[in-house]
């Protein structure tokens, strides 16, 4: 069957949690799609079309590429379109729409863009046969999409024709509606999904509509989302195929299950709006999976249930309530209600951040995404600890007298390091660094690779020492917070504050946290994943940067060996540098399955150039033949820990008594005229001198020290070795 290039797109923000979904959907195809700025790229069939947009909850559109083509003006446009065969796509008396997008595009308007295309497919078919495509906008045969980025255009088949959040069921709301895949997308990072829903326990107390709790009933039944849509973009396509896709239909109506485990409440105090939810149940096929009261907050009841139950909830946020009064106490009161039914876990998305407070209930993680045309924060809360009384605008909040030389110095560096950064395009770096003894903090700041405007601040503290008054501590922590959220006009859910203290083996590679929120942010030509919630470390070593540079010059047709890879950076810049091969190799899994989202994010995919080793690098660089490996590499890179004594390890390995069995079992692997770095970052560390006799290694620490850490050029110290001649 023929192969097309597949475009999927979703809600921002949940791009990692579409990519696993689309991957479950075309598990049984064995294809493999790629997480890409917007969305997924896949090379699949029409049966991966079919099943996508049938089944998944958290797509919005599939876009079929056709070509791509220069379009720095209008002629250029109007031959990229003209150049396709339109003739295997409709016919001559079809009907058509054209859709366009740009970005830094010559080309400004995108309804002549739109026109343009037009003008090109009717030409093709009024010199062919003397007939043309009709114009319809809505529901036409084929959809086309134009997408300009650059001057280059990215020509499509738009196949879900509308977007997939419209699954049909919804014909009524009761006003702030949620759109049904950022509802689907909500519930399953709440971790409602089909094997734990049917057996689940959950609640939506200001249902409105019905969204939440019918996108739970589809999950637990394992009913396609599709089922209910009488329009699709492909059904007019001339490669499609019918036969095809009502067996797929049928398969998916064999699916639906019954859930006789599985309990799913929605109340509202509006009869009216809880009417409508009760309408698109019924139409949605789940109304007798979902039980529907209308009570207030302070009147709502549910059966008695060990189970924890999860509510999932959206506030209104003013068209139905006018007064914020009213708004502040519908908070309280839903806190309370939360209460009474422990326990409970709540995830909601609210328009009104500044009312969480109110709740009274312990914040365990926050993400900040869009609901329309309003700017929301997704939290999650739970009813078994103690009260937040954290005040999510304190950066716009009077800062007291003390706060003044911190804010002079973090303005200071901040106009310093921006420009340097701006003019060596460098995205992610460090802006502070305990520059001044009362505030002893480290601050990094990681650019999104996907929106320019947003940007991640990394706010690590310096353990203070048992000296200090643990409550002052406390105070400029909370102090410096409020500070770098002024200075960089940044709200508390782009600051992520940990305390870092003197780490025992891999304590700061292990999880503080299970958000497991990836992001994706961008150094020279590489897009690499970051989480700055879970772990002490972000999982890019910022003070690396210059050695990375280094092997992306360095690498081309060379064999890499990158030892102790940690997320694996290293080697995605020096695949991207050209090289040969490159092996990474770390005792961790779950360090090496990022290691691999790193390299599938650039499009390194390869898996003859490109391996993961799980091993103790200890026990491997003893026995290399054990683990397949030859003295074949050009380059190594050993970045060992400073000390490590996981249960996995044969021993524990401390970097100061080790190194020299590591630089020598590394070198073994080297080719005559190889090259090895090694770099560490234990305080204190001293080279051993027998080393010299037989590599003649070379301090290169100071080329290796960029400007965002020239207040702290021991942050590491490196070496290159060589064999000798």
């Amino acid at each position: 069957m023929h192969k097309y290039s597949l475009f999927v797109t979703g809600h921002k923000g949940f791009e990692t949690a579409l990519l696993h979904e689309i991957r479950e959907i075309l598990a049984g195809l064995e294809l493999a799609p790629t997480k890409v700025y917007g969305g997924l790229e896949i090379e699949g069939d029409l049966e991966a079309v079919y099943a996508i947009c049938l089944y998944s909850r958290l797509a919005n559109r599939v876009f079929c590429e056709l070509a791509r083509g220069r379009a720095a003006d209008e002629a250029g446009l109007y031959d990229a379109v003209a150049a396709i065969d339109w003739s295997r796509h409709l016919r001559a008396r079809d009907s058509i729409a054209v859709n366009a997008s740009l970005s830094s595009s010559r080309l400004r308007h995108t309804r002549f863009v739109a026109q343009k295309t037009k003008d090109a497919i009717v030409d093709q078919f009024r010199a062919a046969t003397g007939e043309r495509p009709r114009v319809q906008p809505r529901r036409p045969d084929l959809q086309v999409h134009v997408h300009i980025h650059r001057d280059q255009a990215r020509i499509s088949l738009d196949l879900s024709g509308e977007s997939l959040h419209r699954r049909g069921y919804r014909t009524e709301h009761g006003g702030a509606p949620l759109k049904e895949h950022l509802a689907a997308a909500i519930l399953r990072q709440a971790g409602w999904e089909r094997e734990s829903a049917a057996r689940g326990r959950m609640l939506d107390p200001l249902c409105g509509s019905g969204t939440f709790a019918i996108e739970a009933a589809l999950i637990a039944s394992d009913r396609a989302p599709g089922l209910t849509r009488d329009y699709y973009g492909f059904l007019g396509w001339r490669q499609h195929d019918a036969a095809r896709w009502r067996h797929c239909l049928e398969t998916a109506r064999e699916r639906i299950r019954a859930a006789p485990g599985c309990a799913i409440f929605a109340s509202d105090s509006d009869a009216g709006v809880l009417a409508i939810a009760r309408a698109n149940a019924e139409r949605a096929g789940v109304a007798d999976l979902v039980r529907f009261e209308h009570a207030q907050l302070a009147d709502l009841q549910l059966p008695a249930d060990e189970r924890e139950t999860l509510v999932v909830t959206n506030p209104p946020w003013g068209q139905r309530l006018q007064a914020e009064q009213g708004l502040a106490n519908l908070y309280q009161d839903l806190g309370e209600c939360l209460r009474r039914h422990r326990p409970a876990r709540l995830v909601l998305i609210s328009a009104n951040p500044d009312l969480l407070h109110r709740l009274e209930m312990t914040r365990l993680e926050r993400k900040d995404v869009r609901n329309g045309p309003l700017d929301c924060l997704l939290a999650t809360y739970v009813t078994d600890a103690q009260p937040v009384d954290a005040d999510d605008d304190a950066h716009a909040a009077q800062l007291p007298s003390t706060a003044d030389p911190l804010l002079n110095r973090l303005r200071k560096n901040a106009r310093h390091l921006e420009r340097w950064a701006r003019r060596n395009g460098i995205d992610c770096y460090r802006i502070y660094d305990a520059d001044l003894p009362e505030f002893a903090f480290a601050l990094d700041v990681y650019r999104s690779a996907l929106d320019a405007d947003e940007a991640w601040y990394h706010l690590q503290e310096y353990r203070a020492p048992a000296s200090i008054d643990a409550a002052l501590a406390a105070r400029r922590l909370e102090l410096a917070q409020a500070c770098v959220r002024q200075v960089f006009g940044a709200d508390a859910g782009h600051v992520y504050t940990k305390t870092r203290q003197r780490q025992r083996g891999r304590d700061q590679y292990q999880r503080q946290n299970d958000r497991r929120e990836l992001l994706q942010v961008r150094e020279g030509e590489a897009r690499l994943l970051i989480n700055l919630a879970d772990y002490l470390d972000s999982g890019l070593f910022l003070d690396h940067r210059p050695l990375r540079a280094r092997l992306f010059r360095e690498a081309r047709g060379k064999r890499l060996l990158n030892l102790f890879c940690y997320t694996g950076s290293v080697g995605v810049l020096a695949a991207l540098g050209g090289a040969a091969s490159v092996v990474n190799v770390d005792l961790s899994a779950g360090y090496l399955r990022w290691a691999e989202e790193n390299f599938s994010l650039n499009g390194l995919e390869d898996e003859a150039r490109y391996q993961f080793l799980r091993a103790d690098v200890l026990e491997l660089l003893h026995n290399p033949a054990r683990f397949g490996l030859q003295p074949e590499f050009d380059l190594v890179f050993l970045d060992p820990p400073s000390f490590s004594n996981s249960s996995a390890m044969a021993r524990a390995l401390d970097v100061q008594r080790d190194h020299v069995a590591l630089i020598d079992g590394a070198m073994r692997l080297l080719r005559a005229d190889g090259l090895l770095l090694f770099s560490t970052n234990r305080r204190g560390f001293r080279l051993d001198p027998t080393l010299a006799e037989r590599y003649a290694p070379s301090d290169i620490t100071r080329s290796t020290i960029d400007e965002d850490f020239r207040r702290r050029p021991q942050i590491h110290q490196c070496w290159e070795l060589r064999h000798g001649s």
